[in-house]
C-alpha cells in the first residue's frame, strides 16, 4: 500500500476536495483503490490522477457528473466527440439565454422586439397515435428523439405532406425546475396498413383552424415563438386552445443556425 495516496494528499494532487472525492465514489466516478474495510478509509492510485483532472475539467464545463462518467468510460475519439456535442448544446442554451435576456430588457426600457410573421392553416381531421411522460424541459430531448427517428421514417402509414408530420404537444408550463406533460402524436393512417403499438394510444384529431410560427435553429430555445402567438392572438381577437404544437421539420442537429427547424403552433377555437 505504500504506492497508494491519502485522500488527502490525491485531493491535493487532483485539485479537488475530500468531499467532492466521497461524491465522486458514491457515484462510481472515480472510486479510490483501496477502502480499509475497518475504518472506510479510502486509498488512491496515482494512476487514477489523469482520470481525476479529466473530471475537473469537465466540471468546469459544467457537464453533469452522470455524463462525464460516460464520457471517461469512452474511447478517446467517441469521447472527443461527445464532448463536442455538449459544447454544442451549452453554446445553444447560452444563445437562447442571451436571447431571453435581451427581450426581458426590451420590455423592461419599453423597446419593441421584433416578432415572428404568424400564418393560419386549415388542419384536416386525423388519427393520432400518442404517448406521453411528465418531463422536464432538459428530458424533452431523451423522450422525444428515439421516437421521431422511427415514427416519422417510412415503416409508418401517415397522412400526406404537413399533416403528415409528428409533432409534441405540451400540455402545462414546463422548464428545467418544473416538469409537465409531454405528448408525441404521429398522426396515422388507419387504411395505410396494421398499426400495432398496444403501449400507445389511438385518438382523434379533429379539423380545425391553427396559427403558427417558424422557427430557426438559432433561436429554437428561446421564448419568441410563444410570445409571437400570444401577441398575434390579442391583436387580432383570436382565442386559442392553448396546448402549443411543437412540429419538427428537420433534424435539429443536422441543421444549420439559420434552417428552420420546427413551427410552433395553436389550434384557433
Amino acid at each position: 500500500m505504500t504506492d497508494l495516496l491519502t485522500i488527502g494528499a490525491f485531493a491535493r494532487l487532483a485539485r479537488l476536495s475530500p468531499k467532492a472525492l466521497r461524491l465522486y465514489d458514491e457515484t462510481n466516478l472515480l472510486p479510490p483503490a483501496r477502502v480499509d474495510p475497518d475504518t472506510g478509509y479510502r486509498w488512491y492510485s496515482p494512476d487514477q490522477l489523469g482520470r481525476a483532472r479529466h473530471v475537473v475539467q469537465l466540471r468546469g464545463l459544467e457537464m453533469p457528473l452522470p455524463r462525464i462518467r460516460a464520457v471517461l468510460d469512452l474511447p478517446p475519439d467517441a469521447a472527443a466527440a461527445e464532448v463536442r456535442a455538449f459544447w454544442d448544446e451549452r453554446e445553444r442554451t447560452w444563445h437562447a439565454q442571451r436571447e431571453l435576456a435581451g427581450f426581458f430588457l426590451d420590455q423592461l426600457e419599453g423597446k419593441e422586439t421584433p416578432m415572428y410573421d404568424v400564418s393560419v392553416r386549415e388542419v384536416p381531421a386525423r388519427t393520432l397515435l400518442t404517448t406521453s411522460e411528465h418531463l422536464t424541459a432538459d428530458r424533452i430531448g431523451e423522450f422525444a428523439a428515439p421516437l421521431f427517428a422511427f415514427f416519422g421514417g417510412p415503416s409508418i402509414p401517415r397522412p400526406e405532406g404537413g399533416a403528415g408530420r409528428p409533432f409534441l404537444r405540451y400540455h402545462g408550463e414546463i422548464s428545467n425546475d418544473s416538469d409537465g406533460l409531454v405528448e408525441f402524436c404521429c398522426p396515422v393512417d388507419p387504411e395505410g396498413g396494421e398499426i400495432a403499438f398496444p403501449e400507445m394510444t389511438l385518438s382523434a384529431d379533429d379539423a380545425g383552424r391553427e396559427a403558427y410560427v417558424t422557427v430557426p435553429k438559432a433561436n429554437m430555445l428561446t421564448a419568441l415563438g410563444a410570445e409571437s402567438l400570444h401577441r398575434w392572438l390579442a391583436e387580432h381577437d383570436e382565442r386559442a386552445d392553448w396546448k402549443p404544437r411543437q412540429i419538427f421539420l428537420c433534424d435539429p442537429g443536422a441543421a444549420s443556425p439559420e434552417d428552420p427547424v420546427f413551427e410552433l403552433a395553436v389550434r384557433l377555437r
